[in-house]
């Protein structure tokens, strides 16, 4: 997204303003700080990205004891097994 600092949005306005209405927002800053944000009125609302991937990740079970014998072991001092090798 464009950041156009206060000046340049006093000079250029009307420019920035047809560019919002036609569907690129832009954010006014002073010193650097972001002040506002100028979007179209009809612009659609952003999609949040939370849940985008729902339905996609799956949790093990045991996913809260997963590695605790070998956590375990490691801090027990004692040599860990390997572990089984499928032949």
């Amino acid at each position: 997204m464009r950041i156009v600092n206060l000046s340049e949005a006093r000079t250029h306005l009307s420019r920035l303003v047809r560019a919002a209405a036609e569907g690129e927002p832009f954010v006014i800053a002073r010193a650097g700080k972001p002040l506002v944000k100028v979007v179209a009125l009809d612009a659609p609302e952003p999609r949040s990205r939370i849940g985008f991937m729902a339905g996609e990740i799956s949790v093990p079970d045991d996913f809260k004891t997963m590695g605790a014998d070998e956590i375990r072991t490691l801090f027990s001092g004692r040599q860990p097994t390997p572990p089984e090798v499928p032949r």
